[in-house]
């Protein structure tokens, strides 16, 4: 029986969404390497060892380089810690993490994802909370025109 993936980060629909971003880098894995690189700022070849290398979920891939964004940093910090502590959850090492998770960087996180999965043109169900942050794909679309000058 296939191990089911559970990145354990505390929050159950960026956990969910993790999930789905691994099926989605194993019939894409060059979006979604080009994801990280564009989005991420995470180096091509340090994305591609994480997941041939070292056996690295994508899901994990993806939490570690945008929380490493997220906080001014890379992957790597994230890597590093989860590395330090293959057993824990990574709601546990992220706690070890300076600066230490709160709301603000939850909701970039899951942000982020949501552009992500727009960007792949891949459906997505926002929770009420982010229905009313970022509205229906087609008024992301608009507002993403309307920043842009388009």
């Amino acid at each position: 029986m296939a191990e089911v993936y559970a990145p354990a980060t505390g929050d159950v629909w960026v956990d969910k969404q993790l999930a789905d971003i691994n099926a989605y880098a194993a019939r894409y894995p060059e979006a979604f390497v080009d994801e990280l690189a564009r989005y991420a700022s995470a180096r091509p070849g340090y994305v591609q060892a994480l997941l041939q290398d070292h056996g690295w979920k994508p899901g994990d891939v993806y939490l570690a380089c945008f929380w490493g964004k997220l906080n001014g940093s890379n992957c790597r910090t994230a890597v590093k810690a989860r590395a330090q502590q293959p057993e824990a959850s990574w709601k546990e090492v992220l706690a070890g993490l300076q600066p230490a998770p709160d709301n603000l960087r939850w909701r970039a996180l899951r942000h982020a994802i949501v552009a992500s999965f727009d960007h792949w043109d891949r459906p997505i169900a926002l929770d009420p909370l982010l229905q009313r942050q970022l509205g229906d794909r087609a008024q992301r679309e608009a507002a993403a025109r309307k920043s842009t000058g388009e």
